[in-house]
């Protein structure tokens, strides 16, 4: 529970003992004012020539830093746990708030709520088997891809940091042209030992297209990076 404050006429008493030469446990027994306070008041007075409360900026906060300490450990005990049982946790240590002033509380600890990943449940023993797999079949793996190239300019939405009214400014634009400024579309396989074939695609790529690509492409590229054995 938060202590009640103190009067102004017994804090400018401590700050005129103080002035008188009467030290902090003296000053402390005399006036039956923990020593603590009386050196916060009088380092107060030291700094602001005042006793009196200055004006607080904001609102003040309603969960204290203990009760957000609290928070932040259970959330970071365990990362999925609700607003709802969160609550509960509040109501126990004695400090009950509402569901906007936790999220707040944790917002200010740099913890958001976001969607869980899902991702394959793997047990230790499997991670390590593939991690030994990966390293053993990496040398024999052939990865292809393609991708279309701009000969000018980005068709794809770019993101930048800017203040308002620079909307135009060069380093915030994109520069374009008339009727598009051309592209171009390759595949390109790679392994560990190097670098496929790379191959212009011509044309709008359709199934029977991508096939052919891969018949004529894909096995040459394998024997000329020595992924399959001739003999």
């Amino acid at each position: 529970m938060k202590s009640k404050e103190l009067s102004v006429d017994l804090r400018d008493r401590i700050v005129s003992r103080h002035r008188s030469g009467k030290g902090y446990r003296k000053i402390s027994a005399a006036l039956k004012v923990p020593m603590s306070t009386v050196a916060s008041i009088i380092r107060k007075w030291k700094k602001f020539g005042t006793t009196r409360s200055l004006p607080r900026v904001g609102r003040p906060a309603r969960l204290s830093d203990r009760g957000r300490r609290a928070l932040v450990r259970e959330v970071t005990r365990n990362p999925m746990v609700t607003l709802t049982e969160l609550q509960r946790c509040s109501m126990k240590s004695r400090e009950p708030s509402r569901r906007t002033t936790i999220s707040a509380a944790l917002h200010k600890s740099g913890l958001f709520g976001r969607e869980a990943r899902r991702k394959p449940l793997l047990s230790k023993k499997h991670m390590t088997a593939r991690l030994k797999d990966s390293q053993t079949m990496r040398n024999k793996i052939l990865w292809s891809d393609e991708t279309k190239l701009e000969l000018f300019g980005l068709s794809a939405k770019r993101h930048v940091w800017r203040k308002p009214g620079t909307a135009h400014h060069l380093a915030n634009t994109i520069p374009t042209v008339k009727h598009g400024g051309g592209r171009i579309m390759l595949w390109g396989c790679f392994s560990a030992g190097g670098t496929g074939r790379l191959v212009r695609i011509e044309g709008k790529m359709n199934a029977a297209m991508y096939r052919d690509l891969l018949d004529e492409n894909m096995l040459q590229s394998a024997l000329d990076l020595r992924l399959l054995n001739t003999e």
